[in-house]
């Protein structure tokens, strides 16, 4: 920016200040003949003043940025791998959407095809042993004529064809009734609503595999939904109030301990959790309840609050540690004490991330598949009772995905399983992030 300053009346060396020309260049004034002796002919610009850069000190800066290989490379490279990260997660769920259809349009070509490919090995192995059996196999007879030896081994003979017959037609007729009923489509009342009637009461039931398939959600999410409060239950305390005395009561020293050996709970693997579960938790609950079933939705949700307490503490411990200080202190000027600085004060300034966390946990507890798979006993029932024996969404997926004939309607049916549980934890994060977390900050901010 030219700065210029009328000096009129006031002169310099015989000169007057008219005569003197200013720059940007620190508002140094320059008188004209001294700009003109050491300004360069070439540096001149196009109404005669002298080059802003003949008075740098420092060197000019390029008018463009230098080209540099391996920020260029880094750039498109971590852009590179963020759009393939987006793009796969979309691709799998265009995958798991894609392959649920099989669940409404059902798989009887593919169980034709099967049965076919079936039959058709049958005869090729039936023709192999015909074609190798060159003589006639007979059970040794011991202490009989010769002619009463052929007659028992005759007889023998079409007693065990005659059991071979038996057990081959017996295992056609179980193919043919645990795929019959695989033709037929599942629909949303079939899905949702009672499929079957037990003591003369209609119930909800899980049997994919039966002379009539029944496809019950319910007692699938009911099983889900009460392991993820039974693990939410007992994980959201321990977490909340763990992360409160860190930040609040805890000496430094204890809180460089304490804070990684809860952090390091997050990389147990769930194998290990679920085996410790089945193991020595299940044991100990029976005797202390005297329960009925070793494995149900109470040893399953401690398992579960296992899993989730880490994760809980981390978003809370970094909420709470954001809580401006100025707050502590005017609360414990104002008389407060340090439990009710922290319970009136901290806690609830720091509300937002506290049920961000929360909404987390449930999304990961009801998301588990290996702790519910081993220790919550996989029986599909509806039941609010704890004591009981249950079975999750997830755990149904990893227990019968690798026995199901593909592109059946029990295989569509178990990635619909797969598309449920997408659709209730994108609607958990976002009813936290879009409803409640905004309302709690607006409130907190006053507005």
């Amino acid at each position: 920016m030219w700065i210029r300053e009328e000096w009129e009346g006031q002169t310099c060396g015989g000169e007057t200040m008219s005569e003197w020309q200013t720059h940007e260049a620190g508002e140094r004034i320059v008188p004209r003949p001294y700009a003109e002796r050491f300004a360069l002919p070439d540096e001149r610009t196009g109404n005669g003043w002298p080059s802003p850069n003949r008075f740098l000190r420092h060197r000019p800066l390029a008018g463009k940025k230098r080209f540099d290989f391996g920020e260029f490379a880094a750039e498109y490279v971590i852009r590179g791998i963020a759009l393939l990260s987006i793009c796969a997660i979309f691709g799998i769920f265009y995958y798991v959407f894609q392959e649920s259809r099989w669940a409404f349009r059902g798989g009887g070509e593919s169980v034709q095809e099967t049965a076919g490919a079936g039959s058709r090995g049958n005869e090729n192995a039936q023709a192999a042993s015909g074609a190798g059996q060159e003589e006639e196999i007979r059970p040794q007879t011991y202490g009989l004529p010769e002619t009463a030896g052929e007659s028992a081994a005759e007889t023998g003979a079409s007693g065990v064809s005659r059991e071979a017959d038996a057990i081959e037609e017996g295992r056609r007729t179980s193919l043919h009734s645990e795929t019959s009923g695989n033709d037929e489509p599942v629909t949303l009342e079939r899905l949702l609503l009672p499929n079957d009637i037990i003591d003369n009461e209609p119930r909800y039931v899980w049997q994919p595999i039966s002379v009539v398939p029944k496809y019950s959600f319910v007692p699938l999410f009911v099983g889900a939904l009460k392991v993820t409060l039974v693990g939410i239950s007992i994980a959201a305390p321990v977490a909340i109030l763990a992360a409160l005395f860190m930040t609040t009561f805890a000496p430094r020293w204890l809180r460089e301990i304490m804070k990684p050996a809860i952090e390091i709970l997050a990389g147990f693997p769930s194998v290990v959790i679920g085996f410790f579960c089945l193991i020595t938790v299940a044991s100990v609950i029976q005797e202390i309840t005297g329960a009925t079933y070793r494995l149900n939705a109470l040893v399953g949700g401690i398992g579960m609050s296992i899993a989730v307490i880490p994760i809980i503490f981390t978003v809370v411990e970094d909420s709470l540690s954001t809580v401006p200080r100025h707050m502590r202190e005017a609360s414990i000027a104002l008389g407060a004490s340090r439990w009710q600085t922290a319970w009136r004060v901290v806690l609830p300034a720091a509300a937002p991330g506290v049920f961000a966390a929360v909404i987390l946990g449930i999304g990961r507890a009801f998301g588990e598949t290996m702790i519910a798979l081993m220790a919550t006993g996989n029986a599909a029932q509806v039941s609010w009772n704890i004591l009981e024996s249950v079975r999750t969404m997830s755990a149904t997926i990893g227990a019968e995905m690798a026995e199901v004939e593909f592109h059946s309607v029990h295989y569509g049916v178990l990635f619909l399983i797969g598309t449920v549980l997408f659709v209730v934890t994108f609607s958990l994060n976002a009813f936290a992030e879009f409803v409640v977390r905004k309302r709690l900050i607006k409130r907190f901010q006053g507005r």
